[in-house]
């Protein structure tokens, strides 16, 4: 059951409280980017599938701000409705989302599993649109201007094997949030943040070379840094930004270092 539930209307934010929705906060980035968010002193609102690991996180957070767990499948609209409502109903507004949940299932050819393209796409594009479609009335309440960010990934940015579905769902993200940026233009902020190899639990299970890996906490420190100052775009690590800049500059050489080789992300 969510926090916010239980919550007191006596003890409203006030107008200088700022209140960020994050989904995919159950574990690794997401997680690490609440815990964060409520340390500068932020209300946050943690959303994933995984009810004990939110409320773990809501009762191991102390200050300054707070941290309500309103568990949720991004991929079931209902669900995302019915927590947009309580949203409303109990703190009145939003002023940031931060769209980070995501998955990945990797197409193993001669014979994959095409419908791994639907299961992605359902949690890293649909899920996304979800949150936003509801996210946006909640934002548009918000005293300050109100602020979307998408978390994407530095996938998009060269072909990598077996990543069809996640590419193309981070792809689709991406474009999502550019279109955005132009029709939310005089009233909404909107960031793209594409992080590369982020030491997560999902990662974790990879038996496979992950370049210029980064811990958790350092990765969502960076983030919060581009948040607060509402870039429009974020990649990082740069020097991994670099190699695939080289990717697209060569594809040729690209390709040939692709062939027979096994994904080189996993949760880019």
């Amino acid at each position: 059951m969510s926090e916010l539930s239980h919550f007191d209307n006596h003890q409203a934010p006030t107008a200088d409280t700022s209140i960020c929705w994050v989904t995919g906060a159950s574990s690794g980035l997401g997680r690490a980017l609440a815990l964060q968010l409520a340390q500068q002193g932020h209300w946050v609102i943690a959303s994933a599938r995984n009810h004990q690991a939110l409320a773990q996180l809501a009762a191991e957070h102390a200050g300054p701000g707070r941290i309500f767990s309103l568990p949720l499948d991004v991929t079931r609209i209902e669900d995302v409705v019915a927590a947009a409502r309580l949203i409303d109903r109990t703190l009145g507004r939003i002023d940031r989302l931060i769209a980070n949940a995501g998955c990945c299932e990797y197409l193993d050819f001669p014979h994959p599993d095409w419908r791994a393209i639907e299961r992605v796409f359902a949690v890293n594009f649909n899920g996304a649109v979800n949150c936003i479609e509801a996210a946006l009335p909640l934002l548009r309440q918000s005293p300050q201007r109100g602020h979307i960010v998408g978390v994407v990934s530095q996938v998009v940015n060269a072909p990598f094997t077996r990543a069809e579905a996640y590419g193309a769902s981070k792809a689709a993200l991406s474009y999502l949030l550019d279109s955005l940026r132009l029709d939310l233009a005089n009233e909404i902020d909107v960031t793209a943040i594409y992080p590369g190899f982020v030491d997560t639990p999902l990662t974790a299970k990879n038996d496979f070379a992950m370049p210029f890996l980064m811990d958790a906490d350092e990765a969502a420190r960076r983030m919060c840094r581009a948040i607060e100052r509402r870039v429009v775009k974020m990649s990082f690590p740069h020097r991994l930004s670099a190699v695939l800049w080289l990717a697209r500059l060569l594809p040729g050489l690209w390709r040939r270092a692709m062939k027979n080789k096994k994904p080189v992300e996993n949760n880019l």
